[in-house]
């Protein structure tokens, strides 16, 4: 069964905007920790941006420093859905955007391999 589903990537032109959702099944967006991670081709996944949320409740929200001012994690609790606003893009941020969910306690939100659970992936393509 599907568990985590990304949708809203697309072609933007660079100064464009898009918004990127996670819709979660329910043991995986209460598990305190979603985030979203990126692949560029030729390049290794990284990690942009993470959302703590203990007991279901927003309490800290974790950017990459590219992307800080720029994109905006939140979620919706009504929809297991979690959100990744993505502003002002840039040809740079051309990639397959993934969401993740349960992440291992004490590793820090940028390690891959402590989430559990990953999407299939949105693709992200920005013009210059």
């Amino acid at each position: 069964q599907v568990q985590l589903v990304e949708s809203g990537g697309g072609s933007v032109q660079a100064g464009g905007s898009l918004t990127l959702s996670c819709a979660a099944s329910e043991h995986i967006y209460s598990s305190n920790y979603m985030a979203w991670f990126r692949q560029a081709p030729g390049k290794e996944r990284e990690g942009v941006a993470a959302i703590y949320t203990p007991g279901g409740t927003p309490h800290t929200t974790f950017y990459a420093d590219s992307v800080k001012g720029r994109f905006t994690i939140s979620q919706d609790n009504a929809k297991n859905t979690v959100y990744l606003q993505v502003n002002t893009l840039k040809p740079e941020d051309t990639a397959m955007y993934y969401c993740a969910g349960d992440k291992t306690p004490f590793y820090d939100w940028r390690t891959q391999d402590a989430y559990k659970y990953w999407g299939q992936g949105t693709q992200v393509t920005v013009s210059s």
